[in-house]
């Protein structure tokens, strides 16, 4: 069951919280789950927990292809791995172990990014993933996931014990916009239609799901129905909402805080270009690293804002002729 309550409100609830909460009920309800992170406990509410069971909530230290490491051999000795670390050290540091340790080995393993593409902010371009997806997606048999609120985390952070593979979740540790009620249910490779439209669609994912309603609301006011579409699995993309996008609107605007080349861009261009072709325009980091900043700046300097949806929707619009 889904129910959508967006308002355009910040959820009170910041993800380091229920990041927290919710890893801390997996470990003390499964005995078979274990958490390990890699210095960043205090990051996401899970370091006093740890200091009180270090057999449950492992510390790594600063050494992230260990911990993936760590996590593909107890997930070999029948364990379920959770394992966390700021996203760019969650993809790049590590990838050759989730690559060849989980993922070629077939141990199932959970790996949580924080604080995805412009969300690092003050940490600058040294910690800010705009590839993250782009290398989670290359890895065969993988579930890449775009959290959007506290109620998605909540949900499929707890159903990605149980999935088969390596899932990899990308989600921010400050507050985002809240979009479901609590204790909505979601399902890996499926989407959710926020709002019906006609003459346009949104795909968005992430904290560009917010970004997307607040444009379709001022494109609404200008006599243009925007389909708005939180497409939270990257992968494997619900191309079955793709392909009836494409063919009741004909023009399609991506929506992504990440580089355009590998993630929600990527697969949707794909997934047209092969099943059915449309106009497509897309909301995303060029061809850019990134930089220090706070959120909101570093959102209108790499074009991730309502105005450029609604600048990029026209633009498609116009492209049908």
């Amino acid at each position: 069951m889904i129910k959508i309550v967006y308002k355009g409100e910040m959820d009170p609830r910041s993800f380091k919280d229920s990041l927290g909460e919710t890893i801390i009920g997996l470990l003390e309800s499964d005995p078979d789950v274990v958490y390990l992170d890699a210095d960043l406990m205090r990051c996401i509410g899970t370091g006093p927990y740890s200091l009180e069971n270090p057999d449950r909530a492992i510390e790594c230290g600063v050494a992230e292809a260990n911990m993936v490491g760590v996590s593909s051999g107890m997930a070999a000795a029948g364990f379920k791995p959770i394992c966390h670390s700021f996203g760019t050290f969650a993809s790049r540091r590590c990838y050759d172990q989730a690559f060849l340790s989980a993922g070629y080995a077939g141990n199932d393993i959970t790996i949580i990014g924080s604080d995805p593409g412009v969300c690092a902010g003050y940490n600058g371009g040294t910690h800010m993933p705009f590839e993250d997806m782009a290398l989670y997606t290359a890895l065969p048999g993988c579930t890449v996931i775009d959290i959007t609120d506290s109620a998605m985390l909540e949900d499929l952070l707890k159903k990605s014990v149980e999935h088969k593979g390596v899932k990899y979740i990308r989600v921010g540790r400050k507050n985002n916009a809240k979009v479901y009620e609590s204790g909505s249910t979601f399902e890996f490779g499926k989407s959710v239609e926020l709002r019906a439209g006609s003459d346009v669609t949104l795909i968005a994912c992430g904290i560009m799901v917010h970004e997307a309603l607040q444009a379709a609301e001022a494109l609404a006011k200008e006599g243009i129905q925007a389909r708005v579409i939180d497409m939270f699995t990257v992968k494997p993309l619900d191309e079955e909402a793709v392909i009836k996008a494409a063919k009741e609107t004909g023009a399609i605007v991506t929506c992504e805080n990440h580089n355009k080349i590998g993630g929600l861009t990527s697969a949707v261009a794909s997934c047209l270009a092969h099943k059915y072709p449309a106009i497509l325009e897309h909301v995303a980091v060029e061809d850019e690293f990134g930089e220090v900043g706070p959120q909101d700046y570093l959102q209108k300097r790499f074009g991730l804002t309502a105005p450029h949806v609604v600048e990029k929707a026209k633009k498609a619009i116009g492209r049908k002729g």
